[in-house]
């Protein structure tokens, strides 16, 4: 699917993007894959690992989502995009809403609009947990953002430009991870872990784990969805355990705009909501014409989920006992 053709990632330097760049030059063969993204150091940072020697399809592309015009010369022929450009931490959300605003709903915006523009065939966006019934500003901009690219389809006519979502919780080894921070806690030799809460809950996934479903998604992706992956659950206790057995814990109280569990599918869309072996999709309010794309995509009628069915970290089913933490960090070396 990617052989041959141009492929475009915002905010392409970051935790995902690195190793979404490292997967597809592993596996394919594209014309042209963009790097986009406003920091050059990171970009200079990427090209010692991909040097032009060795891929000469990439391109870094230096710009802002907040850039239409920019943006719009960027995605000339491109084929697949995939934007993960964000403005991400909650705590800054709240004292820069704007900024956040400016970045993830007006970005979103232009990324839509670009794309349009141009042709592009397939826009992946990356969404949050966040996103689901919303507490928090930057929830609230990735809300409006989801929403923008749902109903993107309505914009282009009979243009064959289509528009999805992937969502997913916190990622295993990302920038600002909770295990990094474990991790520098127990190389400086501090026995004293801080949890927010004693309950808290999160959904488990590792970046590679991540990529492939952004992949798996953008082959499967019908325009009008958001897709959510299976994950297992983890407690945070547990987690700190895994990584020091010995800790002790100073409960530090929920942060501004965090939530104890996180939330991907809820209840309140669960009239929406299609379940499959691996993933769950969220249809658009109007999706009558969805259902038959979805039967034809993946060769059987989706399951609907039961009407009082809500996918969180704390109802999840299956859940990572210490030793399968344990297992998972060593296994993605961390």
């Amino acid at each position: 699917m990617f052989n041959n053709r141009i492929l475009f990632i915002s905010g392409g330097t970051g935790s995902f993007g690195n190793c979404f760049i490292k997967k597809i030059c592993s596996l394919y063969k594209p014309k042209k894959l963009i790097i986009y993204s406003r920091d050059e150091y990171k970009q200079y940072e990427m090209q010692k690992k991909f040097p032009q020697s060795k891929f000469p399809f990439l391109r870094f592309l230096i710009g802002d989502v907040r850039d239409y015009s920019r943006l719009k010369f960027a995605m000339k022929d491109v084929d697949y995009l995939i934007h993960a450009a964000a403005l991400k931490h909650v705590p800054t959300a709240e004292y820069n809403p704007l900024e956040f605003i400016k970045t993830n709903i007006n970005g979103a915006e232009n990324i839509i609009q670009s794309a349009i523009e141009q042709k592009v065939k397939r826009v992946i966006a990356l969404s949050t947990d966040k996103a689901a019934n919303p507490i928090n500003l930057y929830g609230a901009t990735k809300f409006v953002s989801d929403k923008l690219f749902i109903s993107a389809k309505s914009l282009t006519g009979k243009q064959d430009t289509i528009f999805s979502v992937v969502r997913y919780g916190n990622v295993l080894g990302s920038r600002g991870s909770v295990v990094s921070f474990f991790n520098k806690l127990k190389s400086d030799g501090e026995n004293i872990f801080p949890i927010t809460h004693n309950e808290m809950t999160r959904f488990w996934i590792s970046l590679d784990q991540a990529v492939e479903f952004v992949i798996f998604s953008l082959k499967k992706m019908i325009g009008g969805e958001i897709l959510i992956p299976k994950l297992p659950s983890i407690r945070i206790i547990d987690l700190a355990k895994s990584i020091n057995n010995n800790a002790k814990f100073k409960f530090i109280g929920v942060r501004p705009g965090e939530k104890i569990h996180e939330l991907m599918c809820p209840k309140e869309f669960n009239h929406l909501t299609y379940e499959f072996k691996n993933h769950f999709i969220i249809l658009d309010n109007n999706h009558k014409d969805i259902l038959s794309k979805l039967f034809k995509n993946y060769g059987k009628k989706p399951a609907k989920v039961k009407k009082d069915f809500e996918y969180n970290s704390e109802l999840n089913s299956h859940f990572l006992k210490i030793n399968e933490i344990k297992k998972f960090l060593e296994e993605n070396n961390l």
